[in-house]
């Protein structure tokens, strides 16, 4: 049996194409799994997980879970806002404890970036990613990489611009190492406030012009604006942002192509795209949403292979 080169999943600078086609290969299994009327396998029936999430979540918690459960694994969640975090307990401590009760893997998610990092060179248990702070964010750019392969054939040789806020997105920084690792070529868009200085480094092009960008482009990744980690004003108002960076359908049907428009969630109808875009036959926003549940599934299945 094939498997990763990794025993962590912390982001994908970590991991190699290889890593990113044996995922995919057993997301393909797993959404065949999902998509039947008995929607569980027994594969991990001996594995604990725990999901330990420092920030909100909706979409990326439930995935992760139902993931756990479609798997038969033994489900323990966590949230930081009613545990002893609050009283003072360090990291370490919180996790080493959860671990003391015999726990296999730990999903986490956490504001600072390299939490998951620090965790797994301190703690004896499989650490998987689900967010740290605006570092990097694995499973959405490997659900979005799996999308982009479900409605287009492949990867190679796409151009994909991810328009909005790019200065404080983990999704952002994962998708760019993602897509090229696959031989896509990535493109930046948004006001020049929010893209990070040193973005160029990682061989992305920056264009300002958003309708110059749709037109170069096969995909677009809409980002939404991240106000809870600003501290200052980035652009003027929302309504200037959504002028400037909003896709409305008028926009897309002025394009001389279609393109596939991605939106990672949670999404601000009428900011970075109208109700028409997100409903509309251009968007696999739904898509991504089932495919996340798959690419988890994989990623646990194929992580919990590699626990001695």
């Amino acid at each position: 049996m094939k498997e990763l080169s990794v025993n962590h999943l912390l982001g994908i600078k970590y991991i190699n194409e290889a890593d990113i086609n044996l995922i995919f290969e057993t997301a393909d299994h797993f959404k065949e799994v999902i998509n039947r009327p008995i929607k569980k396998v027994p594969s991990l029936r001996d594995i604990t997980i725990t999901n330990i999430f420092f920030e909100n979540s909706t979409r990326t918690k439930l995935s992760f879970e139902l993931a756990q459960k479609r798997l038969s694994a033994d489900v323990i969640s966590f949230s930081a806002a009613q545990s002893s975090v609050k009283k003072g307990e360090t990291l370490i401590d919180t996790v080493n404890n959860i671990l003391s009760m015999k726990v296999d893997m730990v999903v986490m998610r956490h504001s600072n970036p390299g939490a998951a990092y620090f965790l797994s060179k301190n703690v004896k248990a499989s650490i998987v990613n689900a967010g740290d702070g605006a570092h990097e964010h694995p499973t959405q750019a490997l659900l979005d990489s799996y999308s982009i392969r479900e409605k287009l054939g492949d990867v190679a040789g796409k151009k994909v611009v991810i328009v909005g806020d790019i200065l404080h997105s983990r999704v952002a920084l994962s998708n760019i190492y993602a897509l090229q690792m696959q031989g896509a070529e990535v493109k930046v868009c948004g006001p020049k406030t929010l893209i990070p200085k040193y973005i160029e480094s990682l061989g992305v092009s920056v264009e300002s012009n958003l309708r110059k960008a749709l037109e170069w482009c096969d995909v677009a990744n809409m980002l939404r604006v991240q106000n809870e980690r600003m501290d200052v004003n980035f652009f003027p108002s929302t309504r200037e942002y959504s002028q400037q960076y909003g896709v409305d359908l008028d926009l897309l049907n002025s394009l001389n192509k279609e393109i596939v428009i991605m939106h990672p969630g949670p999404i601000n109808r009428g900011v970075e795209i109208t109700s028409e875009v997100a409903d509309s036959d251009h968007s696999v926003i739904l898509n991504q949403v089932e495919n996340g549940v798959a690419i988890r599934m994989a990623v646990i299945y194929l992580l919990a292979s590699k626990i001695q």
